[in-house]
């Protein structure tokens, strides 16, 4: 268990390291290219993360609230910690840009593999399951055993607890205000 722990920070490092260094594009099934890395947000992106402001501990429990009992007693700051490693190809910021990974705001609620503009593996794309707390706990449990053949490298976390606070981390941060 820690070789793989090990391992997946390795990879989560080296994707970061790919995404700081350079821009990154892929092409779709068309041959267009597509932008899954950018460089520092436009203005307008920090300018609009800023106006939002944070969210307050009545808005955190709206939120929790709409997700399953299991995840509502949540530890978010446990969520926020366990999804640092997550950050290296993903944001959750409103209007964000994709990185390796696809921004990840307002993810609740969106088929999978339909963020406009990213390039998904056909897998993920035909996975045909809507983003909810379930199916993102599914998802981060093990990415490789629920679509195989997908792009992304991350192989999983194991703790039940802890991906019930991501969950509702990801739920908070990604819901737009």
């Amino acid at each position: 268990m820690r070789a793989t722990h090990s391992m997946t920070i390795v990879l989560c490092a080296a994707a970061l390291l790919v995404a700081c260094q350079r821009k990154v594009t892929n092409a779709d099934d068309t041959g267009a290219p597509d932008q899954t890395a950018a460089g520092p947000p436009a203005a307008s992106q920090v300018a609009a993360s800023a106006a939002a402001g944070p969210v307050t501990d009545a808005a955190k429990k709206t939120i929790l609230a709409t997700l399953p009992a299991a995840y509502q007693g949540a530890d978010l700051d446990n969520g926020q910690a366990k999804f640092a490693l997550c950050k290296a190809c993903h944001t959750v910021d409103q209007g964000g840009a994709s990185m390796i990974g696809p921004n990840l705001h307002g993810v609740f609620g969106r088929k999978a593999g339909s963020l406009p503009g990213f390039a998904y593996s056909d897998g993920l794309k035909a996975y045909g399951v809507v983003w909810d707390a379930a199916n993102i706990d599914k998802w981060i449990a093990n990415p490789r055993a629920a679509v195989p053949g997908t792009k992304m490298t991350y192989l999983g976390m194991q703790e039940a607890k802890d991906r019930i606070d991501v969950v509702a981390y990801l739920k908070v941060a990604s819901s737009p205000p």
